[in-house]
């Protein structure tokens, strides 16, 4: 939802995204002076929560991120159980709603939580019952946030949500009709793959990203690049030419079309045993949530910050894919046996040895009380998976040519 608050973070909206994603070293600058609830009037009892409530939060400017309004909308029921349902509307970021992992209100006390962005809220509702003062907190950062009660009149309105493209049909083997490849901004922060639609597009992107997210490969798997393979940048746009949103295997394709295409790419397969990552399925088994809505669309996989990673609607291949080419120093074999799409949210205090793809240099972890665990523990206490360091033979790409992009 609130991807402005991430200072240029890996999101695209609410649009699919696969393999690599942005990265921004903090997601809101701290705030002082946030209002305290225990400073705000006790509500009545006789106020209840449902209904529509509205706030803007002010996102202050920091570094090359300008400051901006958000608006946000909320709109509260309650099931037939009698349990507390919310939808949860930035109407500045596209306006598609999502609904709250858990929500409660209890002596006039208003909380909701939204795992897919890693954000919670909670405020102090008025004694007229027509206001709430709070904080949303979003991976560990936080804003205030006053909400008040919204009639027909006052109430904003949420937009439309784009139209929903249908898939590419299976059996498309698609090119790129049209592919500009243009040298990256040298101040452009993070890093981007993303699909918007019918439209594709890269930000920041190294010879070695496209070729490990087109061979579905880890960096250490590549042999023979070039020097500039790793540091100089590029940002693509396209469209395939066929209708449709392609699946991940017909990007991939397109990807691996545009290597050959535009720089000239020709390579062997060998294979060889190097250091590598063995993920399993841990005791007890996955924590993870399988994905039942929509299966058919593309992944998303995202970072927040170092550490804090939301998946939905990606298979294992998916995750390992993004783990081995953004964040470990080695390739990643998934033996876990496990089939289908995955939603989940993993938070974790990485260390130096990761996030090598992204170029990105990790600070030193925190001795916060609240600190998130190493990843190697994270994974088993948050989504029931192991991770182990291993000897694995896996098949390498040798480089046999490659060039620097030809002009559009």
């Amino acid at each position: 939802m609130r991807n402005q608050l991430a200072a240029r973070n890996f999101m695209l909206g609410r649009k699919a995204l696969l393999g690599l994603a942005c990265m921004a070293a903090g997601l809101l600058p701290a705030i002082n002076a946030l209002p305290s609830s225990a400073q705000a009037t006790a509500a009545q009892p006789d106020h209840d929560i449902v209904g529509t409530w509205q706030g803007t939060l002010h996102v202050p400017a920091a570094e090359s991120n300008p400051g901006i309004d958000l608006r946000v909308v909320n709109k509260i029921t309650r099931t037939d159980a009698g349990a507390l349902k919310v939808v949860d509307y930035s109407i500045d970021q596209g306006g598609q709603g999502m609904t709250a992992t858990s929500a409660s209100f209890k002596d006039g006390v208003f909380k909701y939580a939204i795992e897919m962005i890693d954000g919670s809220y909670e405020g102090k509702m008025a004694g007229d019952g027509k206001s709430i003062s709070g904080t949303w907190t979003q991976s560990s950062h936080s804003l205030p946030l006053l909400l008040e009660r919204a009639t027909p009149e006052t109430e904003w309105t949420i937009p439309k949500p784009p139209p929903t493209l249908p898939p590419m049909a299976a059996e498309a083997n698609p090119s790129f009709e049209v592919a500009t490849v243009k040298p990256s901004k040298p101040d452009e922060p993070g890093k981007l793959f993303g699909v918007s639609g019918h439209r594709i597009r890269t930000v920041n992107t190294t010879l070695m990203d496209l070729i490990t997210f087109a061979y579905d490969v880890q960096q250490k798997q590549v042999v023979g690049a070039p020097s500039w393979a790793d540091s100089e940048k590029f940002d693509i746009e396209g469209e395939p030419d066929q209708p449709g949103v392609p699946n991940r295997a017909q990007l991939r394709g397109m990807f691996q079309k545009l290597l050959a295409d535009r720089f000239q790419l020709k390579f062997h397969k060998d294979k060889k045993e190097l250091s590598a990552y063995v993920l399993t399925v841990a005791k007890g088994g996955p924590k993870m949530t399988k994905n039942e809505s929509n299966p058919n669309s593309l992944p998303g996989l995202f970072f927040r910050g170092l550490g804090v990673l939301t998946v939905r609607n990606a298979t294992m291949g998916d995750f390992v894919q993004l783990m081995q080419s953004a964040v470990l120093d080695r390739p990643v074999v998934d033996q876990t046996g496990l089939t289908g799409k995955w939603n989940f949210l993993l938070k974790w205090t990485p260390d130096e040895s990761q996030f090598g793809g992204m170029g990105v240099r990790v600070p030193p972890p925190s001795n916060a009380a609240d600190a998130p665990p190493p990843l190697f523990t994270a994974m088993p206490e948050q989504l029931g998976l192991k991770l182990e360091a291993g000897k694995a033979e896996v098949e390498t790409m040798v480089l046999d040519h490659v060039e620097k992009p030809s002009a559009n």
